[in-house]
Parts: C-alpha cells; sequence; structure tokens
C-alpha cells in the first residue's frame, strides 16, 4: 500500500466526512459518561477531520506572556491540533464548526480551566479527551498551555508556490486525438482509495479495475470534462490529478497542488467554453484557483478571506467548499464555508474578473442542482438551511430550513407523486430526510418549501441517491454510531413514499472480516439499473464494493481486490458529465 506524509499524518485517527475523527469506542464511552450530550455522536464523527498540514512548514509565534513551553513541546502540540482540533476549530483557531481558540479568549481562562475543558469535555460537544483516554494528562496539559500562544500560522500559498508544483506530463500533443482503448467510458467509475492516495478506475461492465492511479491524499472528489475525456480528481492535500481515458492505458497526463488542503475541483460547462477551463478551491489557504482545462497551467488565483454573511465580521480563514460549473452562464458557483457567501465567478474575462457574491448562510457544504439544472440547492450545514441559487439571474431564490446538518453530497431529484420535482436531502444530525420541491412554473405553490419529511434509519448521513430511470431513493448512514445501521442502507420507494423504507445488509454481503464495514455512498451505472456502494473498513482491513439490482434490490456482484484500500467515493463518467443524480 502506497504511505505518504499525508496519510502518517492522518493515520493516528479515522476520518469524517468520509472520515471518522476518533474511534467508536471513544465516543461511545464519553456519551454514556455524559460529556456531550446534546451533541449526536454522528456530528462528532464527522467535524473533527486531521488537517492535512505538515507541522514543520508553519510559522510559529511564541507568546512571552503564555505559560512556557519548549521546542519539542511546541512541534508536538502543533502535530496534536493539526490530527484532533483544526478540523473544527479552524487551521487560525479563529472558529468553524467549534468555537474560536485565540489567545484573547484562552489566557484570560487560564491553564487551569483550559485543562478541565480539555480533558473532560463540553455538553456543546467538545470531546472528553483526557477522560477517554485520547490524550494523557501530560498532553492534556501541554495543549492548555499551547492554546495560550499565538496559532502557528501555515505558509501561503501564491502563483508561485502552485506553479512551482504544476506538472504537464503529457503535453496536448503528445496525447491522442481519439479513444485508444475499448472501455465503454460512459460506465466506467472513478472510485478513491483514501487512505492510500490513488483512485480505482473500474469497468461497471465487467466489474474488473482498469488500473489503480496514484493521487492526492484522501481524494474528496472526481469530475469529468465536458467531453468526458478528462478525469479530475483532487485530495485533502490541495494535489489535483488530470487524467486522460482516451489513452489506451488511461494515466495522469498533469498535475498540480493548489495550496495544502482542499476538497473541490470543477471545469467550465457553457456552451463555448466546453473544457477550457477548471478551478480548484482551497481550504488552506483560502481561495480558489483557475487553471487551463486541458493542461492544469495555473492562471489565476482569488482569496476567499472576508466578511461573514451574519455577523459581517472579518474571517480569515473561509475555506472554499463545493464548486460547480453554471450551465447558464460562463461561470462557476463557489461556496465558501465560514463567510456563508456564494460566489458566481464568471469566467469569460480572467484578466477583468467579475464576481457576484449571494448572500446564503454559514456553513456552507456540499449540494447539487435540481433536475433542470438550472437552480443550485447547497447546504449551510450548521445552519440548518439549503441555500437555493438561481444560475439564470446569479441570486438567491431561497433559504429552506430543513433537519440537523444536512449533507445531500449532490442530493437527489425526482418526481413526489403529491408534490411534483422534489430534491432531496438526508442529514447528520437526525433521521430526517428532507424533501424541497423544486418546480417553480408547474408547482409554484411548493417551490423552495420542504413538502415532505421522510425518517430514515438515523442520523450519520453523508450521501443520498436515485436515478431517473430509478422508483428507488437510497439513504446511507455510515457515521451512525450502531453498526445495524452504518453497515446497511434504507431503500424508499419514490412512488409510495408512506410505505416503511427497506433495508439492504450491505455490509453481510460483501462478507468481509473484521472491521467497521461502514457502507458508503450510492452511485448508479450509466444506465441505472444497478446501484454500487463502498464497504468502508480500516486501512489494514478489507474493504469490497456492492453492487446492486436496482429493480430487485438484490445482490448483483461484490468486487474485492486487496488494491481497493478503504474505498469510499463512487463517480460513474456519464452521471458525473451529465449532473444526473
Amino acid at each position: 500500500m502506497k504511505k505518504n506524509k499525508y496519510a502518517q499524518l492522518a493515520g493516528v485517527v479515522a476520518i469524517a466526512a468520509l472520515t471518522t475523527a476518533f474511534s467508536t469506542t471513544i465516543y461511545a464511552a464519553a456519551e454514556k459518561a455524559g460529556e456531550h450530550p446534546s451533541t449526536p455522536e454522528a456530528e462528532l464523527r464527522y467535524k473533527g477531520a486531521p488537517v492535512p498540514i505538515p507541522t514543520d512548514e508553519t510559522k510559529d509565534f511564541v507568546s512571552p506572556s503564555a505559560p512556557a513551553m519548549t521546542s519539542a513541546e511546541f512541534s508536538r502540540a502543533k502535530t496534536i491540533f493539526f490530527e484532533r482540533c483544526a478540523g473544527c476549530h479552524g487551521v487560525l483557531r479563529k472558529g468553524a464548526t467549534g468555537k474560536p481558540l485565540t489567545p484573547d479568549i484562552t489566557l484570560p481562562k487560564g491553564t487551569g480551566y483550559l485543562k478541565a475543558f480539555i480533558g473532560y469535555g463540553s455538553p456543546g460537544g467538545m470531546p472528553n479527551f483526557g477522560t477517554s483516554g485520547v490524550l494523557s494528562d501530560k498532553d492534556v496539559d501541554l495543549m492548555a498551555r499551547f492554546l495560550q500562544h499565538e496559532p502557528p500560522v501555515p505558509p501561503e500559498f501564491g502563483m508561485e508556490e502552485v506553479r512551482d508544483t504544476w506538472k504537464n506530463i503529457i503535453p496536448v500533443n503528445k496525447r491522442p486525438t481519439k479513444q485508444m482503448n475499448d472501455y465503454n467510458l460512459k460506465n466506467v467509475f472513478s472510485v478513491t482509495l483514501r487512505d492510500s492516495g490513488e483512485i480505482a478506475l473500474i469497468d461497471g461492465d465487467t466489474k474488473e479495475i482498469i488500473k489503480i492511479i496514484t493521487t492526492g491524499y484522501a481524494v474528496h472528489i472526481s469530475r469529468l470534462s465536458t467531453s468526458g475525456r478528462y478525469l479530475f480528481v483532487i485530495g485533502r492535500d490541495a494535489k489535483i490529478n488530470l487524467i486522460d481515458l482516451w489513452m489506451k492505458e488511461p494515466s495522469n497526463v498533469a498535475e498540480i497542488k493548489i495550496g495544502m488542503e482542499a476538497r473541490s475541483v470543477e471545469t467550465s460547462k457553457y456552451k463555448g467554453y466546453e473544457d477550457t477551463y477548471a478551478i480548484g478551491g482551497a481550504y488552506w489557504p483560502p481561495q480558489y484557483v483557475i487553471m487551463k482545462g486541458d493542461t492544469l497551467e495555473p492562471l489565476k488565483i482569488v482569496t476567499t478571506r472576508g466578511m461573514t454573511v451574519d455577523t459581517q465580521e472579518y474571517h480569515p480563514e473561509p475555506r472554499v467548499a463545493a464548486i460547480v460549473g453554471s450551465h447558464e452562464k460562463p461561470e462557476f458557483i463557489v461556496n465558501v464555508k465560514e463567510t456563508g457567501k456564494i460566489l458566481m465567478v464568471n469566467y469569460s474575462d480572467l484578466e477583468n474578473l467579475k464576481v457576484t457574491t449571494v448572500n446564503a448562510a454559514r456553513y456552507l457544504h456540499d449540494g447539487g442542482w435540481d433536475s433542470t439544472l438550472r437552480y443550485f440547492l447547497t447546504a449551510a450545514n450548521k445552519s440548518n438551511k439549503i441555500a437555493v441559487v438561481d444560475s439564470k439571474t446569479s441570486k438567491l431564490a431561497a433559504l429552506v430550513d430543513v433537519g440537523s446538518i444536512p449533507h445531500p453530497g449532490r442530493g437527489a431529484n425526482f418526481i413526489d407523486p403529491k408534490y411534483g420535482p422534489v430534491w432531496a436531502t438526508s442529514h447528520l444530525g437526525d433521521d430526517s430526510i428532507s424533501l424541497i420541491g423544486t418546480d417553480p412554473k408547474g408547482h409554484k405553490k411548493h417551490a423552495w418549501k420542504v413538502v415532505r419529511t421522510l425518517t430514515g434509519q438515523g442520523g450519520g448521513s453523508l450521501f443520498i441517491k436515485t436515478h431517473p430511470k430509478s422508483k428507488n431513493l437510497y439513504v446511507d448512514t455510515p457515521l451512525n454510531p450502531n453498526t445495524k445501521i452504518s453497515q446497511t442502507v434504507a431503500v424508499f420507494d419514490i412512488n409510495n413514499l408512506d410505505k416503511p423504507f427497506t433495508i439492504l445488509p450491505i455490509a453481510d454481503w460483501a462478507k468481509l472480516g473484521d472491521g467497521p464495514k461502514r457502507v458508503v455512498q450510492p452511485e448508479f451505472n450509466h444506465k441505472g439499473d444497478e446501484v454500487w456502494f463502498s464497504v468502508w473498513s480500516g486501512a489494514k482491513q478489507e474493504s469490497a464494493i456492492v453492487v446492486v439490482d436496482d429493480k430487485t434490490l438484490k445482490l448483483k456482484k461484490v468486487i474485492k481486490d486487496k488494491r481497493l484500500v478503504t474505498p469510499t467515493g463512487k463517480f460513474n463518467v456519464y452521471n458525473t458529465m451529465h449532473d444526473v443524480y
């Protein structure tokens, strides 16, 4: 299995948001002890993902007014913070889904208070790192002192640094002019192998692995160029790989790093600009980078630092979450998580870049299109809202209240028998599934309202999925603490939504050995008659992909291979190209 410094950095913890931040037993014990009774365990498992920033690259500020620390202590504290704390509190400790921990707050509290807070946790969601055994008494004391110093600052990543990482491995004029292999590319899947820093290309017809390709660490998403030729993948370490599917053996043809931590990549889709540009969004530094679509050559970097949408205070670390390419205008739609703003970035003139800012709500995360590809529906997860953006007018159409911490992936579009076209999201924080009307012309009174709420298996859902040819709605729950729930999937009958859901024992069908065996991310094949699930275990445990017949809900195939290390996200080429979900 391929190892790298990012995998090693994150190896001491499991990861959530396709990662579990701490072990199930630790959280279960803490929940039982009542250390954070008001916070669902699924939420805790999601929030605290490690930050893949090498600690030796930060600029450190040792504060004379803070408790003394040796260089070795400061270095260890940085490692603990990036592994355990930065996912919630932010790299600069200015606050994200967790509260700010800057010296103006921590110094007056003092070491004793901070030791108690770190050791015992809080009802608001702070895990009990000390009493659960995650941190030793020595490390609790270390972190209490560290938090009173100025936060270490990772380096910026400007055009010089970005360009230094750019590799045009195979120039365009050396690439094929037509497809040189016999694969049915419409039914190829790009599968994230998160802990090995790779993806697997799998033939959806034969269910055989075409190739394992080295990428950045823990690929977050795969996206296709408008032509379907190029596959873009981005890792949590902000590395983007461009893979040419036309080559006899699909391979990397270009790569680049747009920062030190990232989540999103997309390509231009508007008529006349197909495949012209690509865009990557970074968590650190908070910025997006526009590149050439066929080489990844960097063209423009834009920061997202600015004022929050609610209190209008300055935020130094507003991370770029989901990005989609508009079908209505030459624009990228960019979610800025901490400020709660959605940016409509017009790429028709990069020298005179026009950006329209749409005020939404904090904290923006993922989302997808309605069935007409005009309206972008995206989760403001900690605000418990779905923001609806009209890509034709570049304006906010609605803010819709939903359940606790919506996490739709791209969501699911289908026709509700009573309310017409809807888009659905499941939730991390509760068992609800919200159906939002999306037809302002034909069903005006239901548009941009929750028209129906379904009850699923439980909280901890990451993805919901259907297909225009399917009558089924699939809802996963990989972060639920109950293994009977996290290892199965709920299936609703779209034509009879009042009927109880069916439970599919996906992990049992996989017949694996020991491991968490979380079932994650349903993804349809090109024809819409199969749905694929990842059964995600540990890096040293056996994982699998389970293929289900959508018509019968029966097991069709289990794909096992020692190279399938921690498979998570799966992206069918055709469905990803055409925003089918």
